[in-house]
C-alpha cells in the first residue's frame, strides 16, 4: 500500500458531509485558516505560507513567556534576514524551527547551555543531516538572541556538526537512464520531465516552472530560484522532440494529472514513483539527473566553466569535482591501457636461431 505523505506543520484535513476534502491551518493561539487544493501544492502552499506570515503577531501576543524560545521564534519571524529569504526556503526553516519550538517552547533562552545543544543534536545523530539542520536553526535563533541582548554568547559554538557519510544524490548512470527511457516512452509526461531534467541540467524547482515562454529562437533561458543565475542553454535535438509532442494547452511544460503546475516536494513525489514503475532502485532523485548532466558533459571533454555555465553554479568547486572524476577515469584508462601494452609486447615469443 502506498504511504500518504506527512502534511505541512499545523495542518488537518476531513472529508464533510458532502464528500469533499477540506483543509485548514489549525496553529495553537491563531484563528483557523482555510487552505484550498491539497498539501504541497502551490496553491495550497502559498496560502500555507500567508496563514504562517499573518499569524506571528497573534502567536506572540497570547500566553508566550519573555524570554522563552517561544518568544525568540515569534521575533525570529519578523527579522529582515528572515523575511528575505524565498519562500520555499522560508517554508524549509519553519518546518525545522517549529519541531524545536514544540519541543522547548517553555524554556528560557539565557539558560541553553553548549551542553543541552549538544544532546539535543546528538538524539539526532541517526539522522545526521536533520541533526546538522537543526544545528544551524538553533544557531540563527541563538545570534538572534544576543542581538536581542538575550544572551552574551551562542551556545551552538563547539559543537561539531555530525559527520554525514554520504556523497549526496546518487548520480543516475547511463544503464538507468536507458532502462528509465525504455519504460517511459516520448509523449508521456514521464518521458518529458526527464528529458527537461537531464537536457537542462537545472533544478526540480526550476523545471516545473519552464514553460514554451522560455525559448526564444531555440535558446532556453531561465533565471535560477535559488541562485538569481541566469542560464542560456540551446534546445537540443531530444529535447526538442520531447517538447513537440507535448500539447501546447499550458503555460508550464509539466503539470500534474489535474492540469495545474507541480509543487518542486509534489514533483519530486510524482518522479519517484515514475522512477520506480520503471525498476529503477531507490534513491534515483531529479538532483541526480543534474548529476548526470555534469557527469556526461565532464567525460566528454567540457571545462569547468562550461559546467557551471550549463548548471549556473556560482563557485568553481561545484564544477570541477565533476571534471577532477572525469579526468581520473580518463587518466586511469590510459594508465591500464599502457601497461597492457607494455605486458603485450613483453609476453612476445621472439623466434630462435637458425640451425
Amino acid at each position: 500500500m502506498k504511504q500518504l505523505r506527512r502534511p505541512p506543520p499545523y495542518c488537518q484535513g476531513f472529508t464533510d458531509r458532502h464528500g469533499k476534502v477540506r483543509w485548514y491551518l489549525r496553529k495553537p493561539g491563531v484563528p483557523r485558516a482555510a487552505l484550498p487544493g491539497l498539501p504541497w501544492s502551490p496553491e495550497f502552499m502559498a496560502a500555507y505560507e500567508e496563514a504562517l506570515e499573518g499569524s506571528a503577531p497573534q502567536v506572540r501576543a497570547k500566553k508566550v513567556k519573555p524570554g522563552s524560545v517561544d518568544a525568540l521564534v515569534a521575533s525570529y519571524y519578523q527579522t529582515a534576514d528572515f523575511a528575505g529569504l524565498r519562500s520555499s526556503t522560508k517554508t524549509t526553516y519553519r518546518g525545522i524551527i517549529e519541531r524545536f519550538r514544540t519541543e522547548h517552547g517553555d524554556k528560557r533562552v539565557a539558560k541553553m547551555e553548549t551542553k543541552h545543544v549538544r544532546a539535543i543534536i546528538g538524539a539526532k545523530a541517526e539522522t545526521p543531516t536533520a541533526a546538522n539542520n537543526l544545528l544551524r536553526m538553533i544557531h540563527l535563533l541563538m545570534r538572534h538572541a544576543v542581538e536581542l541582548g538575550w544572551r552574551r554568547d551562542d551556545p551552538t559554538q563547539g559543537v561539531r556538526k555530525i559527520k554525514v557519510r554520504s556523497s549526496g544524490f546518487a548520480t543516475w548512470e547511463e544503464e538507468h537512464i536507458e532502462t528509465f527511457l525504455a519504460t517511459h516512452k516520448p509523449g508521456t509526461r514521464a518521458h518529458l520531465a526527464f528529458m527537461l531534467l537531464l537536457y537542462t541540467g537545472q533544478r526540480r524547482s526550476d523545471v516545473v516552472r519552464l514553460g514554451r515562454q522560455h525559448v526564444r529562437e531555440g535558446v532556453l533561458t531561465i533565471t535560477q530560484q535559488k541562485t538569481g543565475t541566469t542560464v542560456h542553454l540551446p534546445v537540443l535535438r531530444p529535447l526538442c522532440e520531447a517538447i513537440d509532442a507535448t500539447p501546447r494547452d499550458n503555460l508550464t511544460f509539466l503539470t500534474t494529472a489535474q492540469g495545474k503546475p507541480f509543487s518542486p516536494a509534489g514533483f519530486t513525489n510524482w518522479f519517484r514513483d515514475v522512477t520506480t514503475e520503471a525498476g529503477l532502485p531507490k534513491g534515483l532523485s531529479p538532483h541526480g539527473l543534474r548529476k548526470a548532466t555534469a557527469r556526461r558533459l565532464a567525460e566528454h571533454g567540457r571545462s569547468t566553466n562550461e559546467i557551471m555555465a550549463v548548471l549556473g553554479h556560482a563557485a568553481l568547486a561545484e564544477a570541477a569535482r565533476y571534471t577532477a572524476a572525469a579526468d581520473r577515469k580518463r587518466l586511469a584508462t590510459e594508465g591500464m591501457k599502457a601497461l597492457e601494452e607494455k605486458e603485450t609486447r613483453t609476453n612476445i615469443v621472439k623466434p630462435g636461431p637458425k640451425v
